[in-house]
C-alpha cells in the first residue's frame, strides 16, 4: 500500500504547504509543467518524484523527465503525460495508447481543470489534479492525495489550496 501526492502545473511556483500535504506520502507525482529544476530538486529531495514534462517546461527538465511515463505502482498499472485530455476527448497525442493499451489509472495536467472520472468505456480511473502554481486562469489551487492498494486506488482527496 501507498500514499501517493499528486500534483500538476506548478510553473515554478513553491508553496511550503506541498511539504506539510505530502508528509504522510510514500510519493510524489508531478503531471508537467514542473517550471523549474529548483522546485523538481525541492520535491525529490523530500520524497521519491515521478514526474513528465510539460509543454512548458525547458531544456533542463527535459533531460531529467520523459514526457510519458508509465509504470507499475503496487500491482496497478499507471500512465502519466501531461496533455491528455479527459473521458471521451483524450489527446491525440495519447489515444492510441489508451485506446490499445489501457492502464488502470490515467493522470495527466495541462488543462488546469480538476477531474477525477473514471471511464467507463476503457475501464481506468482518469485524475487530473487541477493546477498547483499560481500562472493561468484557475481561481483555486489544489492538490490532490489518494492511496494505492494493490490494483485499487482508495482515500482519494482533494486539497484546496486557495488562490
Amino acid at each position: 500500500m501507498k500514499r501517493i501526492g499528486l500534483l500538476s502545473d506548478t510553473h515554478a511556483y513553491w508553496d511550503d504547504r506541498y511539504t506539510d500535504y505530502f508528509a504522510e506520502c510514500d510519493e510524489i507525482w508531478h503531471a508537467g509543467d514542473i517550471g523549474s529544476t529548483e522546485l523538481a530538486d525541492r520535491l525529490a529531495a523530500f520524497r521519491p518524484l515521478r514526474a513528465v514534462v510539460g509543454n512548458c517546461d525547458g531544456g533542463d527538465l527535459r533531460l531529467m523527465f520523459p514526457q510519458k511515463l508509465r509504470w507499475t505502482c503496487e500491482q496497478a498499472d499507471i500512465l502519466m503525460t501531461h496533455i491528455g485530455g479527459y473521458p471521451g476527448k483524450y489527446d491525440r497525442s495519447i489515444r492510441q495508447q489508451l485506446l490499445e493499451r489501457p492502464p488502470q489509472l490515467f493522470i495527466c495536467g495541462h488543462s488546469h481543470i480538476l477531474k477525477v472520472q473514471y471511464d467507463r468505456q476503457l475501464g481506468f480511473l482518469h485524475i487530473n489534479p487541477r493546477a498547483a502554481g499560481i500562472q493561468g486562469w484557475h481561481s483555486v489551487r489544489t492538490l490532490v492525495r489518494f492511496t494505492v492498494d494493490g490494483t485499487a486506488f482508495r482515500d482519494l482527496e482533494v486539497i484546496e489550496l486557495g488562490r
